[in-house]
């Protein structure tokens, strides 16, 4: 785990009972296999190992002392005795009557009404999943930085270049200066012009997009102030963020490829910085929307018979 990750998890404070499910799935991908075992069992049976010691746990997911304890820093507990107050607190939410979330896959014999229905259930799931890991400290200073920016160069490919389409669009509608680059060229060559007062924001579900990190790592080197959304707060793209925000990280199935859920939970994480960026630019937001609709709308008019 890179310092620049335990700085991220230091300034956020530990997820409560009820987020914690949540964050051992979007963590665990990005996890060693003996890590992802404790993390597997503390989420599969919160009561029964909120009753473990650290040897205990460790005895029962065959790994050490050291792991467990890593395990729950990594989910931000400071260490195992508050991962065992919160599988406490997860335990008895459950047992309060709300039953566990269970997600399907997709067959490719289920019928057209079961597929919407699995599908709205992960949706669901994804968003809850991102909205319980997001660290409000890292989006907030995110906001604040966006807000006062001279100029926002976002870089996504594939998928993710869509939703760094989104963000750019939603930016430039309020008034700022926002420009998406989904080609690596011309955001390598966009990247040098950046400068202090700048933001970059780069958007790879991977954490590992080359295309994506070495733009960021170019606006980070010119003294830009460098945001990352991702699924992988471990990985490369963090190592030139200033501001990690994390994404949900939901399975994986034949005929629902992770792009689809990984731009679900990026497509809320742009909405939550372009609503708290309004918020801190009302003055000129509001004026500068209301005369995007009205250059717009004389578009969305029936045409007369």
């Amino acid at each position: 785990m890179s310092d620049k990750v335990k700085e991220v998890f230091a300034q956020g404070a530990p997820p409560a009972p009820a987020a914690l499910a949540a964050k051992v799935r979007t963590m665990a991908p990005s996890m060693t296999r003996s890590m992802q075992r404790v993390a597997e069992a503390v989420a599969a049976d919160p009561a029964g190992c909120a009753a473990l010691t650290v040897t205990g746990l460790a005895e029962l997911t065959g790994t050490s002392e050291a792991t467990v304890v890593r395990t729950a820093r990594l989910l931000g507990y400071p260490g195992y005795r508050d991962l065992r107050l919160a599988l406490a607190g997860l335990a008895a939410h459950q047992q309060s009557g709300r039953a566990p979330a269970v997600t399907a896959d997709i067959a490719v014999d289920d019928p057209i009404a079961d597929v919407v229905a699995k599908l709205a259930h992960d949706e669901q799931q994804t968003l809850a999943d991102t909205a319980a890991g997001l660290d409000t400290v890292q989006l907030g200073a995110a906001v604040t930085s966006l807000a006062a920016a001279r100029r926002v160069d976002v870089y996504g490919v594939g998928a993710s270049g869509l939703v760094a389409q989104d963000l750019a669009q939603k930016l430039l509608r309020i008034g700022l200066v926002a420009h998406a680059h989904s080609d690596p060229h011309l955001a390598v060559t966009n990247a040098v012009q950046l400068r202090a007062k700048d933001v970059a924001v780069a958007i790879t579900h991977s954490g590992s997009t080359g295309d994506v990190i070495e733009p960021l790592r170019v606006a980070f080197d010119h003294g830009a102030t460098t945001i990352a959304v991702t699924g992988r707060p471990d990985g490369p793209v963090a190592q030139y963020a200033d501001h990690v925000l994390t994404t949900s990280t939901a399975r994986e199935s034949e005929l629902r490829p992770a792009a689809m859920s990984s731009r679900t939970s990026q497509l809320l994480v742009v909405d939550c910085l372009f609503v708290g960026v309004a918020q801190r630019t009302y003055e000129t937001a509001a004026p500068a929307l209301s005369a995007s609709y009205e250059a717009l709308a004389h578009r969305h008019r029936h045409a007369p018979r």
